[in-house]
């Protein structure tokens, strides 16, 4: 499946300053979800399922990858 990021309205999380490099998200049609790295947003990005986006946030709350 192709989904096009043209348009995609992406954001960093308010706990982010101006100076820090961190990801960027975006809510992309269908409720799939895109990840980049702000220090390279024309870079690659990766999209989420709704599914894998619930099961990858949920196992950062519960410290899966810490």
């Amino acid at each position: 499946m192709m989904i096009n990021l043209t348009d995609a309205q992406w954001f960093k999380s308010s706990m982010s300053t101006a100076k820090e490099a961190c990801v960027e998200v975006a809510w992309l049609a269908a409720g799939h979800v895109g990840v980049r790295d702000s220090k390279n947003p024309d870079g690659p990005a990766l999209i989420f399922t709704p599914d894998e986006w619930t099961a990858f946030t949920s196992d950062i709350r519960h410290g899966e990858f810490d």
